[in-house]
């Protein structure tokens, strides 16, 4: 039998040059060193020339904000600069969309002119850093979990993720809409919400017309009518109607007491409840719901950076008590550098692979004594049993030293061997997490925050059976390697 003929397998195409011409300096300050090796090799790949210092030949500067160009480039060769000096967000945007993007709305704009004077009197960094500078950077940078030598924790400033927020007049009515969505039980449309708020309070800029965000990521034809509108007359005639119909109002409102669902939400609108206090009588809550509802105003509100670091803190300690070596770590938008959070993900292991067996029952008991944590939501430990993967969970409501304001918290407790898998899932974001299923489905798999399970194949258009055992990784990034997916550091993963 003749042999079957091979596919000629064509050439892999040429990336588009689309940076010809530009000669451009990249500021490093303030860019983790992986993140500005991409943007090296794609600027150059792509057309572009790197310079290690700012020459003469230089017609481009990028950096991530004023202060970090300022460190490194002086006020008076920056005033005789002829050049552009641009956000970084250009280069994401303009690779993300596959063309040069207008430079206009990403020009980076001291504050006064007064900057340039103070700035010629500061001293300025050499523009190429030393290997010890890149050593340092890489320890304090480390992706590994592993642990210092003790929880002691430091409440120095940590580098906190600040969006601009100059399009909060878009954001707040959609973060409306994904609340809304959520309620109605329609978490399709609510994480296209979610998506277009990641994107858009990232931006450097603020929107003036729609056409400026018509080639980003996650703004569809849908969403750009909806900021054309919001840009145009200040609101969303979705969002009013949504809040002039009773049902949908009262529906939403249900659905943001910690505990009650979309379906709980409309049997209660069903009964004909319409208030929060209406539902002060309703017999058939849950204790958890109960306690939702009596703390509904204190669990809205979000918690500074500065709380959570000491409550953190104060964690790591109360941990070490019972047991040392034991690592905790603050995980959600915290670990993502975020300026503020919701609530507080704690998520715990013991690098023995044992010792954690029985930890959060006594964790759980010492925060009570010490008035941290306060009500229970949910209490379930499988560590000793060995079912549901070993993992022990309690949800809860503390408050902060000293104040009676209620914060909800998470206390996750995995073993060691899938403590990365729970990691990546409560750092999040839920867009990252999403995607990272998405690819493991895609080769086979079933991701989740307790393993990575070879998966059967399933008949039709359903999934298959995931197996009983996890693949193994030690670390985040093992996992992000094996999937395929570039590695994030957490502060990047506000997508």
């Amino acid at each position: 039998m003749a042999p079957k003929a091979t596919r000629k397998q064509s050439p892999p195409s040429k990336p588009p040059e689309i940076f010809t011409g530009m000669v451009v300096f990249l500021v490093p300050n303030g860019v983790q060193s992986r993140r500005l090796q991409i943007w090296k090799q794609k600027l150059a790949q792509m057309g572009a020339t790197i310079e290690e210092r700012l020459t003469k030949r230089v017609t481009h500067i990028f950096a991530m904000n004023p202060d970090a160009l300022l460190q490194q480039v002086d006020g008076e060769r920056l005033s005789r600069f002829k050049g552009r000096v641009l956000l970084y967000q250009w280069v994401e945007d303009s690779l993300s969309s596959g063309k040069k993007l207008s430079e206009d709305m990403y020009d980076l704009k001291m504050e006064s002119e007064e900057e340039y004077e103070a700035a010629k009197s500061k001293p300025v960094a050499e523009n190429v850093s030393s290997d010890d500078d890149q050593s340092n950077e890489k320890k304090m940078r480390s992706s590994t979990w592993s642990p210092p030598a003790s929880n002691e924790c430091s409440l120095l400033p940590k580098d906190s993720y600040s969006p601009p927020d100059l399009n909060k007049n878009i954001t707040e009515i959609f973060g409306k809409l994904v609340n809304i969505y959520r309620a109605l039980g329609d978490d399709r449309r609510s994480f296209s919400y979610h998506k277009a708020i990641q994107m858009i309070e990232k931006l450097p800029f603020k929107i003036q017309n729609v056409e400026q965000v018509k080639h980003l990521p996650s703004i569809g034809k849908s969403m750009q009518d909806h900021i054309q509108e919001i840009v145009t007359t200040g609101k969303l005639s979705k969002l009013e109607h949504f809040e002039t119909d009773e049902k949908v109002r009262t529906i939403s409102l249900f659905g943001e007491v910690w505990g009650i669902g979309p379906a709980t939400a409309l049997k209660l609108y069903d009964k004909g409840h319409r208030t929060l206090d209406d539902l002060k009588n309703e017999y058939s809550l849950t204790n958890a719901q109960k306690l939702g509802l009596k703390y509904f105003d204190d669990i809205k509100q979000r918690i500074t950076r500065k709380e959570v670091q000491e409550m953190e803190c104060l964690l790591k300690k109360a941990g070490e008590d019972i047991l040392p070596g034991v690592v905790i770590v603050c995980g959600g938008s915290y670990r993502r550098g975020k300026a503020s959070c919701g609530d507080l993900d704690i998520i715990i292991t013991q690098p023995d692979g044992n010792s954690h067996k029985g930890f959060l029952p006594k964790y759980v008991k010492h925060l009570k004594d010490i008035k941290f944590l306060r009500e229970d939501l949910v209490f379930s430990t499988h560590s000793e049993e060995g079912t549901d993967s070993g993992v022990d969970t309690y949800f809860g409501l503390c408050t902060y030293p000293g104040q009676e304001q209620r914060h909800r918290i998470d206390l996750k407790v995995y073993p060691r061997d899938i403590y990365a898998f729970g990691l990546i899932a409560w750092t999040g974001n839920d867009v990252l997490n999403r995607r990272l299923r998405l690819l493991a489905d895609s080769k086979g798999f079933r991701l989740d925050d307790t393993g990575l399970f070879p998966a059967t194949h399933g008949s039709g258009s359903k999934k298959g059976a995931k197996a009983n055992t996890s693949l193994k990784f030690n670390e985040e990034k093992e996992v992000f390697d094996f999937l395929g997916f570039p590695w994030l550091e957490p502060h990047e993963r506000n997508l």
